[in-house]
């Protein structure tokens, strides 16, 4: 599984309707509203590479008042867990 975020500039007027309509396509799994220099922020689950270019500049990109995207992708994922037994190391005495 590949996992891609991916930093989307919209039209600010529309960002719901916009959203709702990213949230639609396939490979995306959520769709976030946030504050920052981009309005709204997907993540893009695929099994491959090559689906990566059919959602994002095939898909998202192509949906009306999409402005622009910026696209990370991801190379490992760690969960909540494993966040906070990093951040708890040395603390327990």
């Amino acid at each position: 599984m590949i996992t891609s975020i991916v930093l989307i500039k919209t039209s600010v007027d529309q960002i719901p309707e916009i959203a709702e309509q990213i949230a639609a396509l396939a490979g995306v799994s959520e769709v976030y509203s946030v504050t920052g220099a981009y309005d709204l922020i997907a993540m893009v689950r695929v099994a491959n590479h090559d689906e990566l270019a059919d959602v994002i500049p095939g898909r998202i990109s192509k949906v009306p008042g999409v402005a622009s995207t910026e696209t990370h992708i991801a190379f490992r994922t760690y969960s909540q867990h494993d966040l906070e037994a990093a951040f708890s190391i040395g603390l327990d005495a």
